[in-house]
Formats: C-alpha cells, structure tokens, sequence
C-alpha cells in the first residue's frame, strides 16, 4: 500500500468489495459524529471524535483482504462484548467480514458511547 496523505486516497485505492465497505462505515461514523475530522493515523483512516484528539480519542478502520477493521477503543469493545461475540476482535479491535452486511445499528451504538465516554458521560 503506497503512503497515502488522505482519507479519500485510502479509500480511493482498496479495491471494489473494500472500497464500498469502508464507504458505508464511513458514512455511519460521520452520521453519528458529523463534527468528526477526518485524518490519517498509522496508515489507516482514524476519526478525531474531539477537536485534535490523539490516537485514544479516535475511531479508527482499515481495509484488509477478507475484512474491514474498526477500532473503537477498548473500552467500547468491552462494553459491547456481547453483542460482538459473532466477530473476530482484538483487545481494541473488530473485524467485520466484507461477505456479511455491516452492523449498522451496532456500529452506531458503539460510536455514540465512545463519544459520550470521551465526553465525560460514561462511568468505565
């Protein structure tokens, strides 16, 4: 994967089944975080979910051969763990598999609770 500047060439440059995934997964993050900026992070694309938030104030997705990444945060994998036991997951990670529909009102449900704990309207 070349080194790419913006969100647009990363998406741009993932072939077509990876492409539509992370398009759809971007328009539910900006859907429920429309303030969100957009940047690059380690190579994928991330979410400031506050104003030049670093790299735990973030949402982050990647596009891989079988899959798209999110990365929500531990937190939100914990308080999720249920409902995501269907999908292969990592400490701070899920895979959703580009085969299957995305998890629409799950997704959202995890971006609006990692909003809200950013914002200080969660208990851990």
């Amino acid at each position: 994967m070349p080194n790419l500047a913006t969100v647009d060439d990363y998406i741009a440059n993932q072939p077509d089944g990876v492409r539509k995934v992370l398009q759809a997964l971007r328009r539910i993050i900006k859907e429920v975080a429309p303030e969100a900026v957009e940047t690059m992070n380690y190579k994928i694309l991330a979410f400031n979910l506050v104003p030049n938030g670093k790299r735990d104030q973030q949402i982050m997705m990647a596009g891989y051969t079988k899959f798209v990444g999110l990365y929500p945060f531990p937190t939100t994998m914990e308080k999720f763990a249920d409902e995501l036991k269907g999908y292969k997951q990592g400490k701070g990670s899920v895979q959703f598999p580009l085969d299957k529909p995305l998890p629409k009102d799950l997704i959202t449900r995890m971006v609006k609770f990692r909003k809200e704990e950013l914002a200080g309207n969660h208990e851990n």
